[in-house]
């Protein structure tokens, strides 16, 4: 099955090491309205930089599953992508209920948002000709700040909107589950309601999970999961992530895919709480993968057969190689 990437179709042979889940741009719902300013020149070259150093470390695709509400922009990740010389996906999908789906797809219902879903796979997003590779969804609240107890209605149509877009075009789904209130089970239940196949579901941001009980679930069901914030130490440190994966490999669990869930560009004005979360985090960067975690997972003892599952074979297979 062919993937649309920001520049055309590719086949998931073609993948190679692929960052599974990382975001060119990214922005609170209403930053266009703040007037801050936007140096588009300046942000262009910085994300042209960073794509250029992972690709010389050995990075050929890159996944970025920002959802449509949260400052995605498919016209700068073509050119990004174009003179970087890297494969990019994006995504259509709607991020949670305490940040993002807008008013309008509040009023719709699952099969009219599978609709906007489906067009944005297969004839492209608004007027740009760039199609959506994947589907992204999200559940749960924000670590630090909200926690919920149940996925919530809005959520729950976004999640049945994504499982009859997933079967109307095969895309893949990719799931943000916040570690505060992680939902992978309950999204996999709803997903099995809609016989979704789950070896094209990752069930995100498990990393900062830490419970054993909860990857078993999830893996034993078929899905994938994402240890995809490495870097991200205000959320978990990375010690706790390295502990579970080398734990879940120890035991013959390697549906497992690896990225950083980093941000090149800000929208909008800065936040200070913004600011002060990655000042806490100089390793969530697009390299620390390559350059830190591979040869920390290789003195521990992975083999590079292993690293090569996680990082070329799975995300290959996720888009249906």
């Amino acid at each position: 099955m062919s993937i649309n990437t920001v520049l055309g179709k590719c086949e998931p042979r073609d993948l190679g090491f692929t960052l599974i889940h990382e975001h060119i741009t990214a922005g609170f719902p209403g930053w266009e309205l703040d007037n801050a300013g936007f140096n588009r020149k300046v942000e262009m070259a910085k994300v042209v930089d960073k794509l250029k150093e992972i690709k010389a470390l050995g990075v050929s695709s890159f996944v970025d599953p920002c959802p449509m509400e949260l400052g995605r922009d498919p016209e700068f990740s073509a050119e990004a992508a174009e003179k970087a010389g890297m494969r990019v996906i994006i995504a259509t999908g709607l991020y949670n209920d305490a940040l993002g789906i807008p008013q309008h797809f509040r009023f719709l219902s699952p099969d009219d948002i599978a609709e906007v879903y489906v067009r944005e796979l297969t004839e492209g997003i608004g007027k740009t000709g760039v199609k959506a590779g994947l589907i992204k969804t999200a559940t749960g609240g924000i670590p630090g700040m909200t926690t919920d107890t149940a996925i919530t209605k809005n959520e729950e149509n976004c999640l049945r909107a994504a499982a009859r877009a997933h079967k109307k075009t095969g895309a893949p789904i990719l799931c943000h589950n916040s570690e505060a209130s992680p939902f992978g089970r309950e999204t996999l239940d709803i997903f099995e309601s809609e016989n979704v196949d789950f070896n094209r579901v990752l069930i995100g941001h498990a990393c900062g999970v830490g419970d054993m009980k909860y990857y078993f679930d999830i893996l034993e069901r078929g899905a994938w999961i994402g240890f995809d914030r490495f870097g991200l130490d205000v959320i978990a440190p990375d010690k706790m992530r390295m502990a579970s994966l080398f734990g879940l490999l120890a035991v013959g669990y390697d549906r497992i895919m690896l990225s950083h869930d980093s941000v090149a560009c800000w929208l909008g004005r800065k936040f200070p709480a913004i600011e002060k979360m990655f000042e806490a985090s100089p390793n969530n960067h697009w390299a620390h993968i390559s350059k830190n975690i591979l040869p920390q997972l290789r003195k521990g003892g992975v083999t590079e057969e292993k690293i090569r599952i996680m990082t070329v074979d799975n995300p290959r297979a996720y888009f249906g190689g």
